[in-house]
């Protein structure tokens, strides 16, 4: 599901295509969200959103019970609806279920692939080196983020994808929430010994190595989590 941003120049944006008000404002507010330009800790109101996008406020306020529901949004007493912070106990739950799935996701992948997957593979990884290089910390966390994502496409189980699709936009919004300057050449290296694994077609390598990977970025998350103000604060 893309997370990209409405371009300003491209006339209105909610209500102009075939799908419902409630359905436009949602993506909306959860890309913002996952990209971070909501942060954290921010209060949305519903007026100011509804005169925003220029609709009503049902819409907008299905959307908002919508993101609550899937964890974007929390209801505090005398606050109203703020942006979800990302607890440690909600992360450690969050990578119990990723190892399992992603690394059968990985296997299935390596067992499947095709030369239009792996090369969708290459240039994810590619652009997610490039932008590294280049200092664009955040574009390159949305990188490897796809890359995870491609590789759940191309385990060709549908049921999988049903299952991990719930669970894409989380995965966007922890690496950006986490990620910091300096991290993303080991998470690129390990994603290019991942490339080699599924590339070669072995399935248990790239099923094992998943699973470590997750295990690895799971430590990382989780000491950036840990210095994050509390939901109180």
């Amino acid at each position: 599901m893309s997370t990209r941003k409405p371009d300003p120049g491209a006339g209105p944006t909610i209500g102009a295509a075939d799908r419902s008000l409630r359905d436009q404002v949602y993506e909306a507010i959860r890309a913002r969200i996952i990209d971070g330009e909501l942060a954290p800790g921010r209060r949305l109101v519903e007026r100011d959103l509804a005169e925003e996008f220029g609709v009503s406020r049902v819409p907008v306020r299905e959307a908002m019970q919508r993101l609550e529901v899937e964890g974007f949004l929390t209801n505090l007493p005398r606050r109203g609806a703020i942006v979800s912070r990302v607890d440690r106990e909600e992360a450690e739950h969050f990578f119990d279920v990723r190892e399992y799935l992603e690394a059968l996701a990985a296997g299935l992948a390596a067992r499947r692939a095709d030369p239009d997957g792996l090369r969708r593979l290459r240039e994810l990884l590619d652009a997610a080196q490039r932008a590294d290089a280049q200092g664009r910390t955040e574009e390159s966390a949305t990188l490897n983020a796809d890359f995870h994502r491609e590789i759940v496409a191309m385990s060709g189980n549908p049921l999988l994808r049903d299952l991990m699709e719930p669970l894409d936009g989380r995965l966007h919004r922890l690496f950006r929430l986490t990620s910091v300057p300096g991290d993303a050449p080991t998470m690129c290296g390990e994603h290019e010994q991942l490339f080699r694994m599924i590339s070669a077609g072995d399935e248990q390598g790239a099923a094992e190595l998943m699973r470590r990977h997750v295990a690895s970025t799971r430590a990382a998350a989780l000491l950036v989590l840990d210095s994050l103000p509390s939901e109180g604060a």
